[in-house]
């Protein structure tokens, strides 16, 4: 997991420095949906983390993901 959040961290300075320089529309919006895909990734993955342990009551999990997904 933090192996991809440092590849998010990496993928925003990108976007920065793209939307900095003036970059093209499409770059862009080609790096936040990979950043947006991978935050995507690391919250599914922390969720699915919550249900394998199963200490969390599932309308607990339920609510969690109708909040943040």
């Amino acid at each position: 997991m933090a192996l991809r959040l440092k590849r998010v961290e990496g993928q925003l300075r990108g976007f920065q420095k793209l939307i900095e320089a003036g970059g093209d529309c499409e770059k862009v919006a080609q790096q936040l949906a990979a950043a947006r895909k991978a935050l995507d990734k690391t919250f599914f993955t922390r969720v699915g983390g919550v249900l394998a342990q199963g200490n969390v009551p599932p309308d607990d999990v339920a609510d969690l993901l109708t909040r943040f997904s």
